[in-house]
């Protein structure tokens, strides 16, 4: 079996639930380290809405590749960690991705290696991520509004959220598109993305870059009530 990638989005309501996922930020790579067939993880915290730098404190996010897909599955229902998750949050969402390619690096290294196989399914998932240079901080979140315009009420977008390491300096997004056409109508074809694309090979305003894609193909939980899964019609997806 083939390397698989998981995002679980947690989202926390009470002060209490969210102070304590807060404190896991740091207390929960104790029991990451242990996890059997982990490969790489991250843990996330995310921004607002409309890539809005400022912290979104009631939602979180677990980023994980795993040697396999049983793996994996042992984790989500078996261990104590992932289960302290689940009683703690309000509501919860994994989704369970096939690499279809990752350019770059994060950390150093590229963590994602390509699927030998892929799902019937035309839903791209695409993760993206960056340090950014200290110097470039402003003009970057300055230019973000600008970058982003296209993607509201933008049909082709089923779910979008900022995630990160550090605020503000390292960034990422989380997507999920209805196919690949979408997603490159939006990369490739709306002015404010392409002249955002034309000023990070200019200025080189990354440090460190990745750029990945991947085929969701397996879900447990909701968020907001959705399973994103259930908007392909016709087609054989696993669901949990």
């Amino acid at each position: 079996m083939s390397q698989i990638t998981t995002l679980t989005l947690l989202k926390f309501t009470s002060v209490a639930s969210r102070i304590w996922a807060f404190g896991m930020m740091q207390f929960a790579h104790a029991p990451l380290a242990k996890v059997n067939g982990l490969e790489f993880y991250r843990l996330l915290g995310t921004g607002r809405d409309g890539f809005d730098p400022k912290p979104d404190l009631s939602t979180y996010a677990l980023l994980q590749v795993w040697e396999q897909e049983d793996n994996a599955n042992a984790f989500f229902t078996e261990a104590t960690l992932f289960e302290k998750y689940k009683n703690k949050s309000s509501q919860h969402y994994t989704l369970f991705l096939k690499n279809i390619l990752a350019r770059g690096e994060w950390g150093g290294s590229n963590p994602f290696k390509k699927s030998s196989s892929l799902a019937d399914t035309p839903l791209i998932a695409v993760i993206t991520r960056a340090t950014i240079k200290t110097k470039f901080l402003y003009r970057f979140w300055k230019y973000v509004p600008k970058s982003q315009q296209h993607l509201k009420g933008n049909d082709g977008l089923l779910f979008t959220k900022g995630v990160g390491e550090v605020p503000i300096k390292n960034m990422a997004t989380f997507s999920i598109w209805k196919d690949l056409d979408s997603l490159n109508r939006f990369a490739y074809q709306t002015s404010g993305h392409v002249k955002a694309i034309g000023k990070t090979r200019s200025l080189q305003w990354y440090s460190e870059e990745l750029f990945s894609r991947f085929q969701p193909y397996k879900s447990l939980g909701t968020w907001d009530g959705i399973d994103f899964l259930d908007t392909v019609s016709g087609q054989e997806i696993e669901k949990k």
